[in-house]
């Protein structure tokens, strides 16, 4: 038996190929775009570990455009935007009223 994934196989219609070529540009530029999301959350979560309020609020505020512009463009729900949103600003609250 062959363990080998199948080949995958070219559309044989002008329209199926040109959108292949469309779903490697758009793949490539969502998965970007994901990356910067997941980074933008790390970094808010990390300073609010570090306990540098400054920091943690700078980084928050950016945090909150990218996440944004990533859930209206559809690659993340906007509920889990909401979320993720909700979540560090609590985060971030706490770590003023701590250092406070």
């Amino acid at each position: 038996m062959a363990s080998a994934k199948p080949k995958k196989k070219n559309p044989r219609l002008a329209s199926g190929r040109k959108r292949v070529r469309q779903d490697v540009k758009i793949n490539a530029a969502n998965t970007s775009l994901r990356s910067k999301y997941r980074t933008a959350v790390k970094n808010v979560e990390k300073a609010v570990l570090a306990g540098d309020k400054t920091k943690a609020t700078e980084l928050f505020a950016k945090m909150q455009a990218v996440v944004d512009t990533v859930a209206d463009k559809g690659i993340f729900h906007k509920n889990k935007a909401a979320r993720d949103k909700s979540r560090l600003s609590a985060k971030v609250k706490a770590l003023a009223l701590a250092s406070a």
